[in-house]
């Protein structure tokens, strides 16, 4: 197990699109062993792998009180979708900034397990907001392109200032 450095917003990788995942082995599940370890000490509740500078299509989520409950779907892809959510965000790759973000409120996910298995799962929610949140991560996408321009420039600007102190 290792902990994996995480991409910060705006590095030009966390805008890769993640490539599909042909074959489900040991490098596959030692990557989500890897990513939960992350995710738990960052701490956080979704990470993708696109997020640790791997370009597959895997997420692990855990929205559960007391990391229980490790959700990891590879090759997820969303089957249908229903309702509308208004929903705070924050995320590992954009630290300190939460913003709210519409999604849709119900998402019927398809994906493969670390066994290689295929999988459906309906989540609403929390949950449906990870699942959505973390397949943008794999498009090449992070929550906060979601908002205005001006949000975005002053999240930017934020981030700067807050590398600069930390350096």
């Amino acid at each position: 197990m290792a902990l994996l450095p995480i991409l910060r917003f705006p590095d030009p990788r966390l805008h890769k699109r993640a490539a599909s995942v042909h074959k489900v082995d040991e490098t596959i599940r030692k990557l989500i062993v890897d990513m939960a370890e992350t995710m738990y000490e960052a701490p956080g509740i979704g990470l993708a792998a696109t997020q640790v500078d791997v370009h597959k299509r895997v997420i692990v989520i855990d929205i559960s009180e007391d990391k229980s409950k490790l959700l990891a779907f590879i090759n997820p892809e969303i089957l249908e979708r229903a309702g509308e959510q208004i929903c705070e965000e924050g995320c590992l790759s954009v630290p300190g900034i939460y913003e709210k973000v519409t999604r849709s409120e119900r998402v019927k996910v398809r994906a493969l397990d670390p066994q290689g298995e295929p999988f459906t799962l309906e989540a609403d929610g929390l949950l449906a907001v990870c699942v959505q949140h973390e397949i943008d991560h794999l498009e090449g996408r992070v929550f906060v392109e979601h908002l205005s321009q001006l949000k975005q420039s002053r999240i930017k600007a934020r981030l700067s200032k807050q590398a600069r102190i930390t350096a």
